[in-house]
Formats: C-alpha cells, structure tokens, sequence
C-alpha cells in the first residue's frame, strides 16, 4: 500500500508529451501521414523519441534512445527486486550479457478529447518489443486484457494467450516464444470504477497506468548533446518542454553540442 501511494505521488509529478511519429521540421517520409501516438507517454532511464523511428526497427538502435533521468527511489527498489526474480526464474540463455530492466515506458491509458467529445483510447495495438531480454510490467489502477496471438493469424482466431492485469499486477515475459515469434496487444481496459489516476493532462483522462521496464544496452543511449544534428533538431521541442519540468533535461540542454 505505501508503494502504491509513493508512485501516485510520483506520477502526479510527471509531465507527459504526445509525441508526433515524425519529425516537425521536415515532410513525413514519402507514403507516411503524421500523427500522434494514440496516447500521452514518458520515459526513465532513456527518451525513446518516435520521432527519431524508435518505432520502426530495426534502426532503432543508433540516434534513437536518448539519456534521461534515472528511476525514482520507489522504482529503483521494486525493479531490483524484480530483477531478482527474472534472474531466478528464466532460463539463463533468454537472459543476455549485461541485461537490467534500465530503460521504464510509462503509458497512460485512458479517453482522449476530441473536438467536443471523449473518445476511449484504452488499447495497444500488435507488436512485439525489440529490446534484448526479459520485459516485465507493473499496472496501475482498471485492469487490462493483455493477449498474446500469432503473426499473420487469420481474422477471428482465439489468441494464443489472454490475461487479465489487474491494479499491482507484475507481470513479466521473455524467451524467443514470448518475445520473437508472438506479438502482443492489449486489447482494452475496464471502465468501472470511475477511476482518474494523476497526472493531471490537457485533453486526456488516465484510468491506467502500465510501467513498463525493459533493457537498452549501454552503447545506445546517447546524451541529448550527442545527438546527431539532425535528430538533435528533431527532438529539441521536446526537449524543451521536458526542461520546463526536469532538471536533468535542464542540465541535457545546458551542456550543448559536442
């Protein structure tokens, strides 16, 4: 229960972004519309901007993470003991060389406002995550149907596996099975507890919180500085609107290119 309200208390302090897929400073790639991920995010340890085609792999890797500030005490804490149990638990081979959960997505799920109305954007669509190692996951408030399905299933098959993650769930997958040749989704998230968990965000209402935490090695994660010109340019707004609210991104923009 104290870990529950120290990361309420946590994530009121937050300040999420709505990321655009593209750059702003220059046309979508040629047959890409922009738009903006369905719903807000932020990340620890790393900022995987989509801007930068974190999204699309597999170049990912180079220019694509950027450094960000490190886990909150209450994170850093539960992780490790996470952690401890992955390494207990998992087949040592589906565990790389130098793996720890480094890099946090928190996604907020919720109803976005559009225009005058309220749409519900509670929903992940299909994919897999491409960072090396075990993934685990901790929710937050309405529980959610987490499937796993099969590539190129046809219309209307039963996924291969379904679960329901409820308010402190921890859940964790990893092994070629898991992460390489299933693709996962969350299919939708309950409404029916009148939930709003903070932060508080412009246009958007969170009934769920998922933290997410998975492994970026070393050599991709780039200080903002160190960016590329280009993809310096690219995420700068961000960045901005990062510093507004983050002294490490504040001391990220003061250290200049180099």
């Amino acid at each position: 229960m104290a870990e529950r309200r120290q990361l309420l208390a946590w994530l009121a302090t937050l300040h999420p972004l709505w990321e655009q897929r593209y750059s702003t400073r220059r046309p979508p790639p040629s047959g890409k519309t922009q738009r903006p991920l369905l719903r807000p995010v932020y990340w620890l340890g790393n900022w995987q901007f989509a801007c930068l085609g974190y999204y699309e792999p597999p170049q990912w890797v180079r220019d694509r993470c950027v450094a960000a500030e490190p886990f909150p005490p209450v994170l850093a804490t539960m992780i490790a003991d996470v952690e401890a149990r992955i390494r207990r638990d998992f087949v040592a081979a589906d565990i790389p060389a130098g793996w720890r959960l480094n890099t946090c997505l928190v996604n907020f799920y919720g109803s976005r406002r559009e225009g005058e109305r309220w749409v519900d954007v509670a929903r992940v669509g299909e994919h897999r995550d491409f960072e090396p190692g075990p993934v685990a996951s901790i929710s937050i408030g309405e529980r959610a149907l987490f499937q796993f399905v099969a590539r190129g299933r046809e219309p209307g098959r039963a996924p291969v596996r379904a679960q329901w993650l409820d308010d402190g769930s921890l859940q964790a997958f990893g092994g070629p099975r898991w992460k390489d040749e299933l693709l996962h989704r969350v299919q939708r998230v309950d409404d029916r507890g009148a939930i709003e968990l903070p932060p508080a965000i412009d246009g958007f209402r969170t009934r769920r919180v998922n933290l997410t935490f998975r492994f970026v090695p070393d050599r991709d994660v780039v200080p903002f500085h160190r960016l590329a010109a280009a993809a310096r340019d690219d995420v700068r707004g961000y960045v901005d609107e990062l510093a507004r609210h983050s002294a490490h991104f504040q001391r990220a923009l003061a250290a200049g290119p180099g």
